[in-house]
């Protein structure tokens, strides 16, 4: 039986979500640019959602970069 995700965001109970911690948004953002999907990051709705928004901001802000070359 497969071990059950926990997220890691309520785990640690953390509620904001900042766009200026790449270490942090760089977890949930592969090699290929794009935003891991909740069944994959383990992440509950409510933190994917301010994970999501998070990375379009640093994304906006040329701190993470939309693709790769």
């Amino acid at each position: 039986m497969a071990r059950r995700r926990f997220c890691k965001f309520c785990a640690g109970k953390i509620d904001y979500i900042d766009y200026k911690d790449i270490k942090t948004l760089s977890f949930f953002v592969p090699e290929r640019g794009k935003i891991a999907p909740r069944r994959l990051s383990g992440v509950c709705a409510t933190h994917q959602r301010k994970l999501r928004r998070a990375i379009k901001r640093a994304r906006h802000l040329a701190l993470i970069p939309y693709v790769t070359d």
